[in-house]
């Protein structure tokens, strides 16, 4: 369990660093805005798996493991979102600190439900077919 935790870790790390640079380079903000995509965006993706997996006998223990614990695990950022949201209070910029944790946590819970809904959404798809 631990070697699938850890590929997934490894991935999704990979990934977080990636997009987010992406993100980040191509908005040219000096807002987090590549840390606040990837926070709502694992997020969903976190939800989603879980309903998904835990309705169906189609994701192995293993492969759940891997996706969750390993690949959200390593793709979201709370840790860079909170030291981001410290650094912004440190340079005074208490308007946008304030913006950035209101954004992250309010969008982070809708990801988190809309992949939730979106997983439902699928299996009664599947229920019917």
């Amino acid at each position: 369990m631990i070697w699938y935790i850890a590929l997934g870790g490894a991935v999704g790390s990979v990934a977080r660093f990636a997009f987010g640079a992406l993100i980040q380079r191509w908005s040219g903000a000096a807002f987090p805005v590549g840390t606040l995509l990837i926070n709502v965006t694992g997020s969903f993706l976190f939800g989603f798996l879980m309903q998904y997996a835990l309705a169906t006998s189609t994701v192995t223990p293993e492969l759940r493991a891997l996706l969750t614990t390993g690949f959200c695990g390593g793709y979201t950022t709370f840790s860079t979102f909170s030291y981001e949201s410290i650094a912004l209070l440190d340079s005074g910029e208490y308007g946008r600190a304030g913006l950035y944790v209101v954004l992250s946590v309010v969008l982070s819970l809708v990801g988190a439900v809309a992949g939730l809904a979106s997983a439902r959404h699928l299996l009664s798809i599947g229920e019917r077919a």
